[in-house]
């Protein structure tokens, strides 16, 4: 997946009210663009280092860009606009990237499924059947370590997703836990145990149940993201 438009560089100046990061551009410009993370984005940004943004010239935006890409105070950089996570497997997907899952012959997106009123994200179709995939977009990482841990705020809504992954596969139904690890310089994934027990409790009964966890790292410049290798998954 190429960044088109080109991405613009600049600095953070600081993030706030969840959804806004005030930056200077590389040409001193002052902005307030939009942070498309609902998450904590804890170790994914460094006050004063680079971050990389589109430029909007729709005239209905309240906001002129939005965060893409950030410097991690460990020198990586994290792809934080979670909305790219799904175009970004879709693509893999249709490109047989992800060999556990290639062959299969439709995809459909967002269908609803489950006893908890859920939404997958993707819906594979193969001559056996159908596979249940959601995807989790990863972008915690630590001092020390080359695993990435998920997730990095109490999710009620992951957990949710895991029950009714699990739920399927006890049906006998193909179900997938897909991690999209959208930091660069990793080498493993893992719960974070530490941050959301619960978390890590549903993702554990997830995979006794029969649901497969999958991860999948990327490739990451400011220019290009592209998912391009298997990730071990640590329990």
């Amino acid at each position: 997946m190429r960044f088109s438009p080109a991405l613009e560089e600049g600095r953070l100046i600081q993030r706030y009210k969840r959804f806004l990061a005030d930056i200077e551009t590389a040409s001193g410009e002052l902005l307030t663009i939009h942070c498309p993370n609902t998450g904590s984005m804890l170790n994914c940004m460094v006050p004063g280092g680079p971050v990389w943004f589109s430029r909007s010239n729709d005239p209905k935006r309240k906001l002129p860009g939005t965060w893409e890409i950030g410097a991690t105070p460990q020198g990586r950089l994290a792809c934080v606009n979670t909305a790219r996570a799904n175009p970004l497997v879709e693509e893999a997907l249709r490109a047989g990237a992800i060999r556990e899952l290639d062959g299969f012959t439709g995809l459909k997106r967002e269908v609803a499924y489950g006893q908890e009123n859920s939404r997958i994200d993707f819906r594979l179709d193969y001559p056996t059947g159908p596979a249940f995939v959601e995807v989790k977009s990863v972008t915690l990482g630590f001092d020390g370590t080359a695993v990435a841990a998920f997730p990095d705020a109490v999710t009620l809504r992951g957990a949710k997703h895991l029950r009714e992954l699990a739920t399927l596969a006890r049906e006998g139904v193909r179900a997938v836990q897909l991690y999209c690890v959208n930091l660069s310089g990793i080498e493993a994934v893992r719960p974070a145990e530490e941050i959301d027990p619960g978390y890590a409790a549903a993702l554990r009964e997830a995979l006794a149940a029969g649901v497969e966890v999958l991860a999948y790292g990327v490739s990451l410049t400011p220019w290009e993201i592209r998912v391009d290798r298997r990730l071990p998954v640590q329990f």
